[in-house]
């Protein structure tokens, strides 16, 4: 598009030089206007005046005079000290936050407040209390007189410094050296410029020998900045629209002034001061407190007074384009551009500034926003309110996902398909799951697989389930886990039933128990252990060796396919008692055996777990004995003589008057051998005494 030639003309005051060239291209950065903590800072005060409530902020709920004006029109006071605060009134803390003096303060006072902090601050927050505790000196890069800084030095514990620039930095290091020496937990105010922060942190890393950065300029701040700085690099002109006190709009007036001449602004009015000669191409952004409106009476005062250059340049329709508006009920599709820990922050190409509370994002109660979506991601999104005067828009996923979720169920119910939910809660006579974003009520009947198992055991947890029934018109679906267990057990049971034979070893999971034996659930089919196969040892009760939910490999030990029974071996035959017995002793070893049984006959001794010998009463001494109880006692350990073993009957005969038997004989073995000895050795004292008395010559 050329400009023709002629004299310089002046539309309200507002220069275009049609000599040197015509404005050709008017860019508004997608990111101006309210960021997400400003728009939950602003949405709060003006639903606690809609409730009627007489509201009070804590300064300026941002650094915008045209909208605090229109706070205070509607009774909205200012006040500067918690102790000014009319009684009855609601405080609000504006997204700057405040120190924790000020929150003792209204405690003590016991005046009701509202905490507008923006999540981005209360993080910073929560890292220079944490950190100070630990003894770590705090450095804080902002400026200090600036709201937000002060209340980040109000969390502080211990030693603190604020710098606003490498230059400060540098003089704080150098003129107290020691400090580079100590702990030292590096943080920023959200709206800091990010180049500055970038060389801040790389110096503060040379000197600092214990130094933990934490990076906390806000993405939307860095996001706007950096766009900004792309902005004006293509740009003659750039125009910040926003009020001169605002951290964050001087902050990007800063950046964009290094790279082409640039004007900050508070409304449209301030236009007519701005010389446009020579300028072919002026970007467009605004701070995170700036309204969308003021941002869109700016672009229709440049429409307004620039529609006169080129009548084939419809400015005013280009700038809808990029002004688009919407209303409630429209689906749309944004693109998620922050988050914080309760909401999404979207971009759906308007100037409003969207987002998603985490209740409207999900249906379940369970999940954490980052696990659930990223920066960058599109989503699809239903409006559920719109906002113009200050430039809110709250979206919904979750209703997209239930509209498009139900259209599933209704299909599922037709095919019978199964569906994956999480349920969410347990009601009167039943529990609701959600699938999809819907919500689907299961009967107590068709929730678990037994009538004798409690709802609370499915809480928040993954369940599978088919729908028995639909109500289009009241958007309700009842389903059934019941079914799907039923169902996936029958061809679990089909299969088993086609594969099991004797001594097939199998893990199953500890179902119940009764007193005669367990039943073990193998996947589909359930077998029973008898209370004799569960150990060599007697015992009274299964829960002795086994208790319900634990996993146990089982053999099969028989089968009733006609009744469809299944009986299971546990013991395992290295474990056998006998065996061990067999292996280890022999007739005429000598053991310790514990007596377990008297009786008139004998005593029971337990020469090892599960396998006993009898003492009949003619081997409980050398002496006779009327009963065994009057020489032996249960419990009583002693030492025995295995005499005899008859493994197929599993019968041991033992005996203690063996043992006092060969004693006896050992020592009379040993006695006769002395005895022996000593016939010798004096026949040999008479043999040398002959062989030394003289003989006759």
């Amino acid at each position: 598009m050329t400009a023709p030639a002629g004299p310089m003309r002046r539309t309200s005051n507002i220069h275009t030089n049609r000599l040197g060239g015509i404005l050709l291209n008017i860019t508004t950065a997608k990111t101006a206007g309210f960021c997400f903590g400003v728009n939950r800072a602003v949405d709060l005060v003006y639903k606690l005046v809609e409730q009627g409530k007489q509201v009070c902020t804590l300064g300026p709920i941002i650094h915008n005079q045209q909208l605090v004006k229109d706070l205070t029109s509607k009774g909205v006071h200012i006040i500067e000290k918690v102790e000014d605060a009319p009684e009855g009134s609601v405080v609000v803390i504006r997204s700057h936050g405040v120190g924790r003096d000020i929150y003792d303060q209204l405690q003590k006072r016991g005046i009701e407040s509202a905490d507008a902090t923006c999540p981005f601050v209360s993080k910073i927050h929560r890292i220079v209390e944490e950190r100070s505790a630990m003894g770590d000196t705090i450095f804080i890069a902002g400026d200090r007189n600036h709201p937000e800084v002060i209340g980040i030095a109000g969390h502080c514990k211990g030693e603190y410094h604020v710098f606003k620039n490498q230059d400060e930095l540098e003089k704080l290091l150098n003129s107290e050296r020691q400090i580079a020496q100590k702990n030292v937990c590096m943080v920023s105010q959200t709206t800091f410029n990010t180049l500055e922060w970038e060389k801040c942190s790389d110096f503060a890393k040379k000197l600092c020998t214990n130094l933990t950065i934490f990076d906390t300029i806000c993405s939307a701040t860095t996001k706007r900045q950096n766009e900004a700085i792309r902005l004006s690099l293509t740009s003659d002109l750039m125009i910040v629209v926003g009020g001169r006190h605002s951290s964050n709009t001087a902050k990007l007036k800063e950046v964009c002034e290094k790279n082409c001449r640039t004007v900050l602004i508070e409304t449209a009015d301030e236009l007519t001061q701005i010389d446009f000669d020579n300028v072919r191409s002026i970007g467009l952004t605004a701070g995170a407190s700036t309204p969308a409106c003021i941002i869109k009476e700016v672009q229709i005062n440049m429409s307004e007074n620039l529609k006169n250059l080129d009548e084939d340049f419809n400015f005013e329709k280009e700038l809808e384009k990029s002004f688009k508006s919407t209303y409630t009920g429209e689906r749309v599709v944004g693109e998620v551009v922050g988050l914080t820990p309760t909401e999404v922050q979207i971009d759906i190409g308007t100037k409003h500034a969207g987002y998603v509370p985490l209740s409207e994002l999900t249906a379940d109660p369970n999940a954490k926003i980052e696990d659930l979506v990223k920066v960058g991601d599109k989503l699809d999104l239903i409006v559920l309110r719109v906002n113009d005067v200050e430039g809110i828009l709250v979206l919904s996923k979750k209703r997209v996902d239930a509209i498009e979720g139900f259209e599933q169920v209704m299909k599922a119910a037709e095919t019978g398909e199964i569906l994956e939910g999480v349920v969410v809660d347990v009601v009167k006579g039943g529990v609701i799951a959600v699938t999809n974003g819907v919500r689907i009520f299961i009967p107590a009947s068709q929730a678990t697989a037994s009538k004798s198992e409690p709802l609370e055991g499915l809480l928040k947890q993954n369940v599978r389930f088919k729908i028995l029934e639909v109500n289009e018109n009241r958007r309700r679906a009842i389903g059934s886990i019941r079914q799907v267990i039923k169902e996936e057990r029958k061809v679990l049971e089909d299969k088993f039933w086609e594969e099991v034979e004797e001594g097939k070893v199998y893990t199953g999971t500890v179902k119940s128990l009764t007193s005669y034996g367990a039943f073990v659930d193998l996947g589909g089919v359930d077998g029973m252990i008898h209370i004799s196969e569960l150990s060599w040892n007697r015992i009274k009760h299964p829960s002795e060796v086994i208790n319900v939910g634990d996993t146990v490999e089982v053999y099969v030990k028989g089968i009733d396919a006609e009744k469809k029974k299944i009986s299971l071996g546990y013991k395992k035959s290295e474990d056998n008692p006998w065996e061990i017995f067999k292996r280890d002793y022999a007739v005429g070893s000598v053991v310790v055996a514990k007596i377990v049984s008297l009786t008139s006959f004998g005593a029971f001794a337990e020469i090892l777990p599960g396998v006993d010998g009898l003492i009949h009463i003619s081997q409980i001494s050398t002496e006779r004995i009327n009963q065994p109880k009057d020489v032996l006692s249960i419990g009583e350990k002693v030492e025995v003589k295995i005499t005899d073993i008859d493994l197929e009957k599993k019968r041991i005969s033992l005996s203690i008057k063996a043992l006092i038997e060969d004693k006896e004989m050992e020592e009379q073995q040993a006695e006769d051998v002395s005895d022996q000895e000593a016939a010798q050795d004096a026949i040999e004292e008479d043999a040398v005494a002959i062989e030394e008395v003289p003989g006759e010559e």
